[in-house]
């Protein structure tokens, strides 16, 4: 109970920015969730075994889908058995919305993840006025903080934003570059059940 007041406190030091920047926080959390679980890839097999196993057993489709590429795998079949005629076309138009809901959130990500040091640097700015403030009307020591206040404030901003950013960047590259390796292998889905 006491870590709880203690961060609620050093929150509060930090002045009105702290509160934006606890939003933020909480916005990349779920941002970072979401895109983590839409990111799934599941099964570890490859493309092609992955498409044999669903072709060749055809009472999966009443279990859930380990994954994503098995997700789309089982649309794509889904739709060349309803329309067989232009294959290609038609894997092209499933495969579309898969494409789009993969980067679902990442533009807030990306967002987040530079606009937080710059709220912490506001938070800075704010805390070294109140400093100069203090030592202008040489109040040291007054109810507010005075110059330790100031001092405090521009710190736990700048902390703080640092410490939403920096993670937020890993996650980002990290979840990046996992996008890509499902856009190459949906191009190999797309592939395989046009040629194969």
């Amino acid at each position: 109970m006491n870590i709880v007041s203690d961060i609620f406190a050093t929150i509060g030091a930090g002045g009105w920015v702290s509160y934006p920047l606890l939003f933020t926080s909480g916005l990349l959390s779920y941002a970072i969730g979401f895109r983590l679980i839409q990111l799934r890839r599941g099964d570890k097999r490859s493309v092609r075994m992955i498409i044999n196993s669903v072709r060749s057993n055809p009472q999966m489709s009443s279990k859930p889908p380990s994954g994503i590429l098995e997700k789309a795998i089982r649309n794509c079949l889904s739709a060349l058995h309803e329309n067989s005629q232009d294959r290609e076309k038609t894997i092209e138009n499933e495969l579309f919305d898969w494409r789009k809901s993969l980067s679902q959130y990442q533009k807030i990500i990306h967002t987040i993840v530079l606009i937080t040091p710059l709220m912490g640097l506001l938070g800075t700015v704010i805390g070294m006025i109140e400093t100069f403030d203090s030592l202008g009307d040489m109040s040291l020591f007054s109810q507010s903080g005075g110059i330790a206040g100031g001092i405090s404030k521009a710190l736990i901003t700048t902390q703080m934003g640092l410490v939403i950013a920096i993670p937020g960047l890993f996650f980002d590259r990290f979840l990046s570059r996992r996008e890509e390796k499902l856009l190459d292998e949906f191009e190999q889905i797309k592939d395989i059940l046009t040629h194969g």
